[in-house]
């Protein structure tokens, strides 16, 4: 057993007490370093979620305390919560901690962690009573108990600490509810001092969805609300030995190209990672290059029932608005709708045929003629609308008015707008989508760039999704995400499609 300065039982002061009492109460030490640059080490979340956002007991916050886990699968996320979770029990008397899976076996995975903890001394004399199936209970007052994935049991309750583990499988409306359950509360420690333990909520997940759940955890962490804590296969690697040749070849090493020889770098008698790196070749052996990445190297969510799965925001959105040059064609893309938005899309078409989707316009609850004088005052294209090619509509708006006597696109054309329509199927426009986000010809750059402000067209570029329910359906589920891709299909299509002419006489 190592030997420590202070009694195991005694509350840890700084991170390095934490580290001891960590291998003395739990026999275990967790890394204190990241392989991967600009990642985070498991200790430092740690260290956070104990500490509470401050360096060390008692000192002020230096971040802010919710405190946000985006790791690999195998990645430890379960067995650190639940290591968090045993010291806040042991070490601030009578706290009040829960545990939220994204489904009730998540919750007991964190929990059977939990009972293997306090099954070893001196953790074992300290436990209250009987480990239930829900419950866990300490001498010292401290209690945790697992909560259901439902909004009754989240509303009816009141703790200091809520680990939410895979929350990217939690219902929204669940989450939502849960922001809402935690309170600080002042403990008694030893010499009379006390200690404020602040309501925390720790958020521990792979992300699976584009624009889903944890993606929206994550953006809270950017704009300064959680602190995120990020590592992926690379930083849980074990020490690597001579038997594995550091080049760029996977005939040599397969995890080169993420681990890039660090997994040597671990200092003698430093707390390495604890993925053999033999077991981690053998898993990306047997997935594909989207799924290592979306799973193993938290580079981007999975894609996997994506409809265009070709779409890279790393590629293809810009930040820099094309050159105003009178080679450039302008042109429009729109989708009608009423309860359901309208999605105009503006875009310009350079000599060599690439397009640039510059600017949207996405509204809900308008008759037809306010979006068109939305179109006659927009910005787009620069110079006026009378630069505008073309807009590309749905050919669902040549239908007549059964009011009116009008359909869309002779109410348009009424306005000077000039309005192309293409019958065409689904799977025909998509297709013409995806030649421009990914051609086919070996050493082809894309033709088609989205820029950055137009936020919908790029969430519904990465949401637009089939049924995974119905793996042999080839029709896109139409939950919202489909209407900017609609605008942008039809706006491609009357582009790239050829057109014929036909002409005819009335006798």
């Amino acid at each position: 057993m190592d030997l420590i300065e202070h009694d195991p039982l005694d509350i840890p002061r700084t991170p390095d007490d934490l580290e001891r009492s960590l291998r003395v109460l739990a026999g275990v030490s967790v890394p204190r370093r990241a392989l991967t640059p600009g990642h985070s080490a498991p200790f430092d979340y740690l260290a956070h979620a104990f500490f509470e956002g401050a360096p060390s007991l008692g000192e002020p916050p230096v971040a802010p305390p919710d405190a946000v886990v985006w790791a690999n699968r195998g990645g430890g996320k379960t067995y650190l919560g639940a290591l968090a979770t045993m010291l806040d029990l042991v070490h601030k008397p009578g706290i009040e901690v829960r545990i939220l899976g994204g489904s009730l076996e998540q919750s007991r995975r964190m929990h059977t962690h939990l009972r293997a903890l306090f099954a070893r001394e001196p953790l074992a004399g300290l436990v209250e009573g009987r480990i239930t199936e829900r419950r866990l209970a300490l001498t010292n007052g401290s209690v945790v108990e697992l909560l259901a994935q439902s909004q009754t049991s989240v509303r009816g309750t009141r703790v200091q600490k809520l680990r939410c583990d895979e929350v990217e499988l939690f219902d929204p409306e669940v989450w939502e509810a849960a922001q809402l359950v935690t309170r600080s509360r002042r403990i008694a420690l030893a010499n009379s001092e006390t200690l404020l333990v602040r309501g925390t909520i720790d958020c521990l997940s792979t992300m699976h969805l584009p624009h889903g759940l944890m993606h929206a955890i994550v953006e809270e962490c950017r704009a300064g609300r959680r602190q995120l804590f990020r590592w992926g296969i690379a930083d849980t690697l074990t020490r690597c030995g001579p038997e594995h040749v550091c080049r760029n070849d996977d005939a040599d090493c397969a995890l080169f190209p993420e681990c890039q020889g660090r997994a040597k770098a671990w200092a003698e008698g430093e707390c390495a990672g604890h993925v053999e790196i033999a077991d981690a070749m053998a898993m990306k052996a047997r997935v594909s290059a989207a799924a290592w990445e979306a799973e193993m190297l938290c580079l981007r969510p999975s894609r996997t029932h994506a409809v265009l799965p070709e779409f890279d925001p790393r590629l293809h959105v810009v930040h820099d608005d094309p050159p105003d040059s009178p080679a450039h064609i302008w042109i429009a893309g729109m989708d009608f709708g009423y309860r359901s938005p309208t999605v105009v899309l503006w875009a310009c078409v350079d000599p060599a045929g690439a397009l640039s989707v510059v600017a949207e316009r996405v509204e809900s609850g308008l008759i037809l003629g306010e979006h068109v004088r939305a179109i006659l005052e927009a910005p787009w294209p620069p110079g006026g609308h009378a630069r505008l090619a073309w807009i590309g509509a749905d050919p669902a708006g040549r239908q007549m008015n059964d009011q009116t006597g009008v359909s869309a696109v002779q109410a348009m054309s009424r306005a000077s707008l000039r309005v192309r329509t293409r019958a065409m199927g689904v799977q025909e426009g998509l297709a013409l989508l995806r030649a421009r986000l990914r051609p086919a010809a070996a050493g082809l750059a894309p033709r088609l760039f989205i820029h950055a402000r137009c936020a919908r067209l790029v969430e519904s570029l990465e949401r637009y999704h089939y049924n995974p329910d119905k793996p042999e359906s080839l029709e896109p589920v139409k939950d919202g995400h489909d209407h900017a891709v609609d605008a942008l299909r039809y706006m491609v299509q009357n582009l790239d499609a050829s057109h014929e002419c036909t002409s005819a006489k009335y006798v």
